[in-house]
């Protein structure tokens, strides 16, 4: 038998470090919010835990548990007990988890313990979790932080990923923010996303403050909104702006949204299907976008776009691309830039190219007096 440790309410702990944890929550309990270092074993399907919250309403708690023990039993009961016993043995150090550490999590490490094992639990559970996580983002929403701005294509992801204090929301959000911004992996809940930030900036502190180098991202990031208390002092702080040139920025867009898109539909479909998904991403983002263009340029752009999505499949190049996205960049997302950034001058403390914005952002006097 394993020996036994004891239950957890060491949050931060078990968050900073992205320690194990079984939840058995219900899959659609999950979907709605989860922690970064959690994987899905349910001690009950959707359809069991909506029959035993409906006979607990009806009939009480006692009729409430026994059914759920009906449900769950003979074969169903082994082959969920052998999915927890295999996610125990990968990891000793982990810990079940339910909605509030209460009945699911007890029962699941009872038959554990019959089976030989000593498992401990989440004291509070996801919700204790996720209260911490809420509270950590509020509390270190408050520490300074700096924006980068700059044109599309002009490295700011890139950046933020490369400092020890880069927060980059996009990247936990699962979307590039822009129209063409989506990947192709599914955004996480808002919930998901939040917790995702607030590990992150567990992870990038250790209690005391420091300067959050952020991009400058409006209040939504694709469909998942940024904390109001985050969004709040990012309006607030000092903005860097990254200035490369055009054709540096059309280089980097083209390998981000043709070559690497492109590569990551084929990576995960056969190639009639990635190519067509691949197609609706690209046609998704113009036009969304259409109105903003008129309908006219939006026509001559589609058109053109699938020319160049044509000759990428015969031939693999993606250059043809650029001939609708250089005069999209020109007609509307740099106009669009200048006008947001034109309302925040005030704020601007540092232009310059990538590089130039990089040196600044390491030797800044702004982050070495807030750490």
């Amino acid at each position: 038998m394993i020996n036994a440790r004891p239950d957890s309410q060491h949050y931060e702990q078990l968050l900073r470090t992205d320690t194990p944890l079984i939840d058995v929550r219900a899959p659609v309990e999950f979907s709605q919010g989860a922690m970064p270092a959690a994987l899905n074993l349910p001690l009950m399907s959707d359809e069991e835990r909506a029959a035993v919250g409906t006979c607990y309403k009806q009939r009480g708690q006692q009729a409430a548990v026994e059914l759920g023990h009906i449900l769950v039993n003979g074969k169903t009961k082994a082959a969920r007990l052998e999915r927890w016993l295999e996610q125990c043995r990968l990891h000793p150090d982990g810990y079940l988890c339910c909605a509030r550490g209460g009945m699911r999590s007890h029962i699941v490490q009872q038959w554990l313990r019959e089976a030989g094992v000593n498992y401990p639990l989440v004291d509070g559970g996801y919700k204790a979790l996720r209260h911490f996580a809420v509270q950590t983002i509020e509390a270190r929403a408050t520490w300074p932080m700096i924006m980068v701005s700059g044109n599309t294509g002009c490295g700011k992801t890139i950046l933020i990923r490369s400092l020890p204090t880069g927060v980059d929301l996009e990247g936990l959000a699962r979307h590039r923010g822009s129209s063409f911004g989506r990947t192709i992996v599914e955004q996480p809940s808002q919930a998901s996303f939040e917790n995702n930030l607030a590990v992150t900036l567990l992870k990038k502190s250790e209690g005391a403050p420091v300067t959050w180098i952020i991009e400058d991202e409006g209040r939504m990031i694709g469909s998942r909104h940024i904390p109001e208390t985050f969004r709040e002092n990012m309006t607030r702080s000092p903005i860097v702006v990254i200035e490369d040139p055009f054709e540096v920025r059309l280089e980097r867009l083209k390998n981000e949204y043709f070559e690497q898109m492109s590569a990551a539909f084929l990576s995960v479909s056969d190639e009639e299907t990635a190519w067509r998904h691949y197609g609706e991403y690209l046609h998704h983002g113009l036009f969304a976008i259409r109105r903003r263009l008129g309908m006219e340029r939006f026509q001559q752009f589609t058109m053109v776009l699938d020319k160049a999505l044509e000759h990428q499949r015969k031939t693999g190049l993606s250059d043809g691309h650029l001939a609708w996205l250089a005069p999209l960049l020109e007609e509307y997302y740099d106009p669009m830039y200048r006008y947001q950034l034109g309302k925040k001058a005030g704020q601007i403390v540092f232009r310059g190219d990538y590089r130039q914005v990089e040196s600044w952002l390491r030797s800044s006097s702004y982050v070495s007096q807030a750490k």
